[in-house]
């Protein structure tokens, strides 16, 4: 039987740190790891696609051409040497081929120390706009905190890491997100969100099952078997097929037991996800993937409904070359305004239209990239090389398009702004949650965020109710194991705290938070050597971690101490 005294451990999960006092007490043997998951190769399937040439040979040698299809595949085929130095932490990181193998190195010759590599597995972006990589540590899947700029043809910080002091945190790679960029893309196994059973995906790029669905049918009646023909869907269901991938939002909520990697073709978008802008937006709000919302809001599709798709001026087949580039969307405008003054004397000396009406701008989540303004003004009131406006300061969620959103999902999205402190958008989001709550909906993702809006407001009953019955629906949520057991510490229950976060660490060893806080508690009750385990598998996932470093070093954390050896 052993004890402490008095101990202050944070806990640092969903964008807030609790600050909890709490008294330890006698402990119980804690549960042993996961078996850890086995190395796979990077290599992938045929293109099964391929097998379209047969009857559709033109369009599948043009749309092998495109961004799309060259969305993804092994690291090795579309590694894009170079490096760069990162003035503000001092990293340099470099992206090179050795032994027939990609791999980065990233290197830190002046205190703190940094150095070492990852062996990159895939790519992932064409490299027309940017290229990033992902490796894998332990079972895991991570990308790597570094782009290439496919516009500006250089390397540097992914987006948001531009200002970071030290390398960042290894970022998961998450089944929704790899959607957009690859072909039978897995679902993630249920202890962590970026660990799966073989390869994270088993087609490179976006592959014509991702409009056109699964083709086993029609190949074997020879063509005359049931496909997937977008154009002829109803407008939701035929939008959708572009939107799974061209609709980003402010914020984006998945409908209950969904998710974005599920979407397939011939489905409606909306039963799987809703998206919402800030109320205030006048045009796209300038991110690089979502032009959607400000295409919704221009007189061209306010005009022509449900007539103007993606496709009336995108081919989804092909892109034209840069030499067809003018004269190919000049022509889709010609389709709507026919007259011949338009097409003859309307600026004749200016044949792109879109410099004019849909002017180039620098975008507001990816740095060193443009897009091209779908608000489609007659005059759009700057230069063509101004940013997309900046609204931050907007609250007010309302949802893209003509979709149902019900008390969840209001209040899911409203709790996403609210993470960042915001309490007036926590206070909405607590009720709607709650309303939707009592009229049945029963899903882990509303309990986490009711709960943990609640825990913010200091309503730690209520909370704790939520995130029991989030436990129940899925036991391996790492923001409810997190903050459940700072509601167990702070009153008294540290074994159940650690048992908490010992199922957060065995489920997902690269969980900074959890693993800091076991690793200190198992530091003031005495068991060192397992503390310093604790802490040498996080730094397997970041090595740069300034907390992690400190605690090595000196023994200090959250405020406290605790000398390792």
């Amino acid at each position: 039987m052993r004890s402490v005294g008095r101990l202050i451990f944070a806990l640092s999960i969903a964008a807030l740190a609790f600050g909890i006092v709490c008294a330890l007490t006698d402990l119980s043997v804690r549960a042993s790891a996961t078996p850890k998951a086995q190395p796979i190769t990077a290599a992938l399937s045929s293109n099964p696609d391929a097998v379209c040439a047969g009857c559709h040979q033109n369009i599948y040698e043009k749309y092998e051409r495109t961004p799309m299809a060259k969305g993804s595949g092994t690291a090795f085929s579309g590694l894009l040497e170079g490096g760069f130095l990162h003035a503000a932490s001092g990293v340099r990181y470099s992206v090179f081929l050795r032994d027939g193998k990609a791999w980065m190195s990233y290197a830190r010759d002046r205190e703190p120390v940094l150095h070492g590599e990852r062996q990159l597995m895939y790519f992932v972006g064409s490299g027309r706009r940017g290229r990033t990589y992902l490796y894998q540590v332990e079972g895991q899947w991570f990308e790597v905190p570094i782009n290439y700029y496919g516009k500006k043809q250089l390397w540097d910080m992914a987006p948001n890491y531009g200002a970071t002091k030290t390398m960042p945190e290894a970022l998961p790679v998450d089944s929704n997100c790899l959607h957009c960029h690859a072909t039978a893309v897995q679902m993630a196994l249920p202890e962590a969100r970026n660990k799966y059973e073989a390869a994270p995906f088993q087609q490179g790029g976006v592959g014509c099952t991702a409009c056109h669905g699964d083709s086993s049918l029609h190949l074997a009646e020879k063509g005359h078997g049931p496909i997937v023909n977008p154009a002829k869907l109803p407008p939701a269901r035929r939008d959708s097929t572009c939107l799974q991938c061209h609709l980003e939002g402010d914020v984006a909520i998945y409908r209950a037991g969904t998710s974005l990697a599920q979407f397939h073709a011939g489905a409606d978008l909306a039963d799987y996800a809703v998206y919402f802008v800030k109320a205030s937006a006048a045009s796209g709000g300038g991110r690089a993937s979502s032009q959607n919302e400000a295409l919704l809001r221009s007189a061209c599709k306010v005009a022509s409904g449900d007539k103007l798709t993606c496709t009336t001026c995108h081919d989804p087949h092909s892109s034209p070359s840069a030499e067809e580039r003018v004269s190919y969307f000049r022509g889709r405008c010609l389709t709507c305004h026919t007259s011949t003054k338009m097409a003859t004397m309307h600026h004749p000396e200016e044949r792109d239209c879109a410099v004019c009406h849909m002017p180039t701008r620098t975008t507001t989540d990816i740095s060193h990239e443009q897009a091209t303004d779908h608000n489609i003004q007659r005059r759009p009131a700057s230069t063509a090389a101004m940013r997309f406006t900046d609204l931050a300061e907007s609250t007010e969620l309302v949802p893209v398009g003509s979709v149902s959103v019900g008390d969840r999902e209001l209040g899911l999205a409203y709790a996403q702004l609210a993470e960042h402190g915001d309490r007036v958008t926590a206070t909405k989001a607590i009720h709607l949650l709650a309303k939707a709550e009592k009229a049945g909906h029963d899903d882990a993702q509303l309990h986490t965020q009711l709960g943990f809006m609640q825990q913010m407001s200091g309503d730690k009953g209520g909370a704790r109710k939520e995130y029991a019955d989030a436990l129940k629906e899925d036991p391996y949520q790492a923001t409810v194991l997190g903050n459940l057991a700072v509601l167990d510490a702070s009153s008294g229950g540290v074994e159940e705290a650690i048992a908490l976060l010992q199922r957060a660490v065995d489920a997902d060893p690269s969980q900074m938070a959890p693993g800091l806080n076991l690793a200190f508690i198992e530091c003031r009750l005495g068991d060192k050597k397992k503390a310093l385990e604790i802490l040498m598998e996080l730094s397997r996932f970041n090595p740069d971690d300034p907390t992690l470093r400190k605690f090595l070093i000196s023994g200090s954390y959250a405020g406290q101490r605790c000398e390792l050896r």
